[in-house]
């Protein structure tokens, strides 16, 4: 005899929640590997925003497994989202020293130098951490006057090989004590500044791979996200850029692990989207990030669009103890 068609409908009910069953596993468990499951994890908040859909069709097909599998999925998906809601404690805010550190990426160097230098005016930026720089695009902001604004700087040109976009650079308004580099796929360059009477705070331009188009690309995403500095005792560290990672990754998770606050999660800005491609509106994903040492207090967060880049510009408002 066939199946009764309630069984047959509850069947297929919990067949179309298995994907958003995964997804809720994966972010729960942190056990996304390879490809394509690490990039599809960026899209945690869309499998949240949609997790009514497979609750509807077991409802509807009145089967108890697909509307538990469907339920709990939504649950975790939903909670992993809004986990990142609102403000979460920052260091005390000492009467220290300011510090505004920007990130911008330049879309493989196509971005034009005004609205650049624009950020830095109206954002009163004292370290500006470059992703996507070209010999072309540093000619043209160092024309536009950005060393006037912004005096000394630390350029890395791409290596021999790689595309003239994975040229990284920060530039600053403080005085620079050493010049360094964190290893990766694209140059991170790594700045040392001084402070006023604290520790110094050393500013790394992040800018990792994308892990979204093959295994290999999976693989230098997280090694590189694995190679970046974790806090210690004698500095302050900020890492600040373009990370290709959202909080639903388990690899930046554990970045933070190693001592890091998110800025944008502290001052309850971690919802909102930094990407996006240019002539859609969607996906919208949170990719750029400022870490920082939990010493340092973080008073707010700025997005700032920046014309011609898909990245919004993030200005971080840090104070550092004395």
């Amino acid at each position: 005899m066939p199946p009764s068609r309630p069984t047959s409908r509850g069947r297929s009910a919990v067949a179309a929640a298995l994907p958003w069953a995964v997804a809720a596993a994966l972010r729960l468990t942190g056990t996304e590997r390879g490809y394509p499951l690490v990039p599809a994890l960026s899209f945690v908040p869309y499998a949240a925003a949609t997790a009514v859909l497979p609750l509807g069709g077991a409802l509807r097909a009145r089967s108890r497994a697909a509307v538990l599998l469907a339920g709990a999925s939504g649950t975790v998906l939903a909670g992993a989202v809004l986990s990142r809601a609102g403000r979460r404690p920052s260091a005390p805010a000492p009467d220290g020293d300011r510090l505004r550190v920007a990130t911008v990426s330049l879309r493989l160097g196509l971005v034009s130098a005004a609205p650049v230098l624009d950020l830095v005016r109206r954002c009163d930026v004292d370290v500006l951490a470059v992703a996507e720089l070209t010999p072309a695009a540093e000619r043209a902001l160092r024309a536009a006057g950005i060393d006037d604004l912004l005096p000394s700087s630390h350029v890395i040109a791409a290596r021999r090989g790689s595309a003239p976009s994975a040229s990284g650079a920060v530039w600053t308004r403080r005085e620079v004590r050493s010049r360094g580099s964190v290893p990766g796929g694209f140059e991170q360059p790594r700045v040392r500044l001084a402070t006023s009477g604290g520790p110094d705070v050393e500013v790394t331009a992040v800018h990792t791979p994308p892990p979204s188009t093959s295994p290999a690309a999976v693989r230098n995403w997280t090694r590189d996200l694995a190679a970046l500095p974790g806090t210690e005792p004698g500095v302050l560290r900020v890492l600040a850029g373009d990370f290709n990672a959202t909080l639903d990754h388990a690899a930046l998770r554990r970045v933070l692990r190693r001592g890091y606050v998110d800025a944008a999660r502290v001052t309850g800005r971690a919802l909102d989207w930094t990407w996006r491609p240019l002539r859609l509106r969607h996906p919208r994903l949170t990719l750029d990030h400022v870490l920082v040492d939990p010493r340092i207090a973080v008073r707010a967060v700025e997005l700032v669009p920046v014309a011609g880049s898909d990245h919004l510009a993030l200005v971080a408002d840090l104070v550092l103890p004395r």
